[in-house]
């Protein structure tokens, strides 16, 4: 059975999450800080209502952190039970993998990167990176909530 990925950017790379997770898409908005969270959640917004943790993704990947602007997105995903706010540099579009279109990580070593990462799929000759939304909130949610 197919899968369908909503694809967005991170500089220079493409990462995908799983179109079932997405609750939403939103401009950018500054987040509330809250204090002793960790260094990836940027604080939280209002989102009618519900109070929504925001993420650095890049930050929660290792790979920097982000200086937000008007051009960034907040993808909205529902992680375990929690809705999430994910940063992300802007939303590309609907992919389609086939059922055996992903392919395991190469063993690159214990990097944070591949620590919240699924797999790898190709698409047109596009290497697509694929979160795996349960393992990238299994800290920040339980240290939210302690906070």
């Amino acid at each position: 059975m197919s899968r369908q990925l909503i694809t967005f950017q991170l500089s220079d790379q493409v990462l995908g999450v799983d179109i079932m997770a997405i609750r939403e898409i939103r401009a950018w908005s500054p987040a509330t800080p809250l204090p002793n969270v960790p260094s990836h959640v940027r604080g939280v917004v209002n989102l009618r209502g519900v109070v929504l943790p925001v993420l650095d993704l890049r930050h929660r990947l290792g790979w920097g952190i982000t200086d937000p602007t008007a051009r960034h997105v907040i993808i909205v995903v529902r992680i375990g039970e929690q809705l999430q706010g994910l940063i992300v540099d802007a939303v590309n579009d609907i992919v389609t993998i086939p059922e055996d279109g992903m392919q395991p990580l190469p063993d690159i070593g214990d990097t944070p990167a591949a620590n919240f990462l699924e797999g790898l799929a190709t698409i047109e000759d596009r290497l697509i990176l694929v979160l795996a939304l349960e393992r990238l909130g299994d800290h920040s949610v339980n240290q939210l909530e302690a906070a």
